[in-house]
């Protein structure tokens, strides 16, 4: 006998949604300057790829216009400075969707050590309410 699709339960989603990565980043920006609430992994993990990528493609455009050597020349430069803010917001938000304040972003300043243990509590599952 055959089963249909819908005979089969649906897997737990645990009362999370999965977020896109337009609506990630568009969130990203919408909560500019908000350092409270929360911020899913897939969230915050699909802004910090859309920040990578305009890092990257900064980089290039300063190399090929001839502003840079190593890729960090003007239009980098403005590019790192306009996102710094959304960057530590959206941070904040993920540590304190794990029970964590958002000054343990200071290990921003611990190289190798606090960025390790940054991204082990970035990839911590979400915290209950």
């Amino acid at each position: 006998m055959i089963r249909s699709i819908a005979a089969f339960p649906a897997p737990l989603s645990l009362g999370m949604t999965s977020m896109s990565y337009f609506d990630a980043v568009s969130a990203g920006f919408r909560n500019y300057f908000d350092f409270q609430g929360r911020a899913t992994r897939p969230e915050f993990w699909w802004f910090m790829l859309f920040l990578t990528l305009l890092g990257l493609g900064t980089a290039v455009a300063d190399m090929s216009f001839g502003l840079g050597h190593d890729g960090m020349g003007p239009i980098n430069l403005f590019a790192s400075f306009a996102t710094l803010i959304p960057m530590l917001s959206v941070g904040a938000r993920r540590l304190h969707d794990i029970g964590r304040t958002g000054w343990w972003q200071l290990l921003y300043f611990v190289p190798f050590i606090g960025w390790l243990v940054l991204i082990i509590f970035w990839c911590t599952r979400t915290q209950p309410a």
